[in-house]
């Protein structure tokens, strides 16, 4: 028995045993970096050849780090009466939501994690949402649509808010109504949304916990 063909089935039993979608933060972007590391790729990686299937499975395995990371954060939150719901699919098309908060006094939240490369500095200029000299003012449009989603289904005010790990940047950056801040601040910056206002009708984190499911791949 060679080396290399151990090498295949280890990387073979690898792909089998983590195959599975588990739920919970950042399970949908872990199960895409699984998918894409299938056995050929594993063993790549174990040559130690670099594959552009090995680099995108890396960078959904940082989103998905990134998920349970703000997840952890705002454990705090469900403690205190939120209901905070992770990873949950929009009733429509591919999209998932990764963090689906309501305070207890009705506002809806809808955070998206995001851990970008801290090499490079994250300003608003222009009215453009710039990393370094990067325009990537269009990075904000899923948080965006996933927001618009939610409150078209729940029939109430959803905030986007954006929980950004890497780069520097100031306290809060704010564009075309999104918020964006740094992940270690998500926490009191929800906390300040969260008593904005009051739900005029029934409390919404009941209907969201139902007409939002955990994400599965479709």
């Amino acid at each position: 028995m060679t080396l290399v063909f151990v090498l295949v089935v280890a990387a073979a039993v690898a792909w089998y045993l983590q195959a599975r979608q588990r739920p919970g933060a950042g399970s949908s972007a872990a199960a895409k970096a699984r998918r894409l590391r299938s056995p050929l790729v594993r063993l790549a990686d174990l040559l130690g050849v670099e594959t552009a299937r090995g680099r995108r499975a890396d960078q959904w395995a940082a989103g998905a780090a990134g998920e349970r990371a703000t997840a952890a954060r705002l454990a705090p939150l469900a403690r205190s009466g939120w209901t905070v719901l992770h990873d949950r699919a929009l009733p429509t098309g591919r999209a998932n939501v990764d963090h689906l908060l309501v305070s207890p006094s009705g506002v809806v939240i809808v955070v998206d994690s995001k851990r970008w490369s801290a090499r490079y500095p994250l300003s608003v200029t222009g009215g453009r949402l710039m990393h370094g000299d990067r325009d990537v003012t269009a990075r904000l449009n899923g948080v965006r649509h996933e927001a618009a989603t939610v409150a078209r289904v729940l029939g109430c005010r959803v905030i986007p808010l954006v929980s950004m790990d890497g780069p520097a940047m100031p306290p809060e950056l704010v564009l075309d109504g999104v918020r964006i801040v740094p992940a270690d601040q998500a926490v009191p910056v929800l906390r300040v949304l969260g008593r904005r206002y009051r739900a005029t009708g029934p409390h919404p984190g009941a209907r969201a916990t139902q007409l939002f499911a955990p994400y599965r791949k479709k």
